[in-house]
């Protein structure tokens, strides 16, 4: 960041404003921290991006994302700020400022299965988490601006901005409920391929049918053309569909892997060569990661060696 933060006058005000913001999340609940209503906070913080000529916060739906910008001066301000509050309400000085949360991005359904019960440990260590699903291409445009420090993604990024590294492979499974797999030849679909599942109803995540498209196009070596009989933007919903008897879906191994263990999924083809994806886990390229970034980078990977 430059320097421009010492050229002319400077209110402190914009700067307490600023970090309450940054480490509220919301400019409403940062504007409350510090008495201020929410008009007059966000107008302090408008003054003080003019003041630097760049931008601190993201405006979400919900609150604020801080920018890397925005990032730097709260490491820069935290503990001059909090010791300056802390002689004026007569406390001791050396209390040490929290660290601001982690952003972290990735697949609604990989979050819920294995990355949060991963990190969970790390909040008794101070680490606060913001979680941020959606698709990989949105989320990686908000690490590339800023909005998210880290961000599980199943397509490698592209451009130079971005730095990702493999993160786990994802084995994908066609499955049903032992009753629709009572019903199908197996035999036959091992010997005939596709041709077995004519009629089938298909559950997929998407109308386009992307999971199981490829599937068919990796394992059968064809071309799949049906029109789903379900479609639901979220495989936890396309798991519970298949688990009820409503047909047969490709799903990763990690979200089924318990209902196959217990046999209330059924594996219909086990492919010598079954379809892989690979996630990534990715970050901005630049300096170094704040500490409780770090944290959670460090201790992703080494959680994903047993996924």
């Amino acid at each position: 960041m430059s320097d421009r933060i010492s050229n002319g006058p400077l209110d402190l005000a914009l700067l307490r404003t600023f970090l309450a913001v940054y480490r509220a999340g919301s400019v409403t609940a940062g504007a409350r921290l510090v008495g201020l209503s929410q008009p007059t906070a966000t107008t302090q913080l408008k003054a003080l991006e003019e003041h630097l000529g760049r931008r601190l916060f993201e405006r979400l739906p919900r609150g604020v994302a801080p920018t890397p910008v925005a990032d730097e001066l709260a490491a820069r301000l935290a503990a001059p700020m909090d010791a300056l509050e802390a002689i004026a309400a007569g406390a001791p000085a050396h209390r040490p400022a929290p660290e601001p949360p982690v952003h972290l991005g990735g697949p609604a359904e990989a979050l819920a299965v294995l990355v949060l019960p991963a990190l969970a440990p790390l909040v008794e260590r101070g680490v606060r988490l913001r979680i941020t699903t959606g698709l990989a291409d949105d989320l990686l445009a908000g690490l590339r601006a800023g909005t998210h420090d880290l961000v599980v993604s199943a397509i490698r990024p592209r451009g130079r901005a971005l730095i990702a590294e493999p993160l786990m492979d994802e084995e994908f499974v066609l499955v049903a409920a032992p009753a629709w797999a009572g019903r199908l030849d197996r035999d036959r679909l091992a010997a005939d391929g596709a041709a077995a599942l004519a009629g089938v109803p298909l559950v997929s995540y998407a109308e386009d049918l992307p999971i199981l498209r490829r599937y068919w196009r990796h394992v059968f070596g064809t071309r799949l053309t049906a029109d789903p009989a379900i479609v639901v933007p979220d495989l936890r919903g396309v798991l519970a569909a298949v688990l009820a008897g409503a047909g047969v879906s490709v799903l990763p191994h990690y979200l089924c892997a318990a209902h196959l263990d217990a046999g209330t999924l059924v594996p219909l083809l086990e492919p010598d060569d079954p379809p892989i994806n690979t996630a990534f886990l990715a970050r901005r390229t630049g300096g170094p990661l704040h500490p409780h970034v770090a944290l959670v980078h460090d201790h992703l990977l080494e959680a994903a060696r047993s996924w």
